[in-house]
C-alpha cells in the first residue's frame, strides 16, 4: 500500500492542506476503506451533510455503508454533485433516481433530505444558481465523495473547466457521453447537458474522498496527482483542497511514478 501525506489536517477556515494517497488491492478494498472513513465521521457526529456522487465506483461504498447498519443517517442531508438536463422526472437514470435508489433508500436517509440540482427546470441556469445557494446555506458538505472521469473530470467539470467555477450548466464531453452510454438503452439517449457543482464549489467541502478503480482510470489519476494543476485536468484541483484522501486500486495507480 502506497501512502503519501503532507502536514496534518488544518482546522476549518485554515489554508494548510493535507493529501493522503492509499493504494489498495482491489475495488472492493477501496469501497471498504471509503466506507470506514465515512462511518468514522458519522459515528463521531461530524456528518451532517454528505456530498454524494453517482457511478460504478461510488455505488459499492453506499452498499458497504448500508450493510453496516449504522445509526444516525436520518439526520444527514445528501447533496449530489450533478444532474442531467432534460431527463423527465422519475427517469431511472436521472441522478436523483440513482441517489434515492442506491444511497438514500439503503442508508435510511429521508427523501426530503436528498438535494439534487433540478435538471427538469425550465431555466436550468436559474436552477444551478439555486442549488449553489442551497449548498452554501447548508454550510457545505462535511465530506464529499468523488469519482474521476477517464478524461479527468470531477462532477461534470469537463477538461477546460475553470478551477474557480461554481454550479452551472455544462456541455458534456463526447467521451463522457460514451462512457455513460452503458446506463442507457442507446448512446443517443445520453443527455448532452448537465447541471454540475463547479470545481470551486466542490472545493468548499471540508473533506474529500476521491476514488478510482480500474486501468481505464490510470491516466486520469496520473494527470490529477502528478501532472500540472489546471483546467486541462479538473481533478488536479484536489491538490488545492484542504483535506483529501485518495483511494486507488492497483490498476488505477499503475501509472503513478512517485511512491
Amino acid at each position: 500500500m502506497l501512502t503519501a501525506t503532507s502536514p496534518a489536517p488544518a482546522p476549518r477556515g485554515a489554508t494548510e492542506s493535507r493529501l493522503v494517497v492509499q493504494v489498495l488491492p482491489d475495488a472492493a478494498a477501496v469501497a471498504r476503506r471509503a466506507a470506514d472513513l465515512v462511518a468514522e465521521l458519522l459515528l463521531a457526529g461530524g456528518l451532517r451533510t454528505f456530498g454524494v456522487a453517482t457511478g460504478s465506483t461510488p455505488s459499492p461504498v453506499y452498499a458497504e455503508l448500508a450493510a453496516r447498519g449504522l445509526p444516525g443517517w436520518d439526520g444527514v442531508r445528501l447533496f449530489a454533485l450533478d444532474e442531467y438536463v432534460g431527463l423527465p422526472a422519475g427517469h431511472p437514470e436521472s441522478y436523483r433516481a440513482v441517489i434515492e435508489r442506491e444511497a438514500a433508500g439503503p442508508l435510511g436517509v429521508p427523501l426530503d433530505q436528498v438535494h439534487v440540482p433540478d435538471g427538469t427546470a425550465d431555466d436550468p441556469r436559474a436552477a444551478a444558481d439555486a442549488y449553489e445557494a442551497a449548498l452554501a446555506a447548508a454550510g457545505g458538505a462535511d465530506v464529499q465523495l468523488l469519482g474521476i472521469g477517464a478524461n479527468g473530470h470531477i462532477g461534470f467539470n469537463e477538461p477546460g473547466s475553470p478551477l474557480g467555477s461554481r454550479t452551472r450548466v455544462v456541455d458534456l464531453d463526447e467521451r463522457t457521453r460514451a462512457d455513460n452510454a452503458r446506463f442507457f438503452d442507446s448512446p443517443a439517449q445520453v443527455p448532452h447537458h448537465a447541471v454540475t457543482q463547479g470545481v470551486a464549489t466542490i472545493g468548499t467541502a471540508r473533506r474529500h474522498l476521491l476514488l478510482a478503480t480500474g486501468a481505464a482510470k490510470a491516466e486520469a489519476v496520473r494527470a490529477a496527482l502528478e501532472g500540472p494543476v489546471g483546467p486541462a485536468c479538473p481533478a488536479s484541483a484536489v491538490r488545492l483542497f484542504t483535506d483529501v484522501h485518495v483511494l486507488l486500486d492497483t490498476a488505477a495507480a499503475s501509472l503513478l511514478t512517485r511512491a
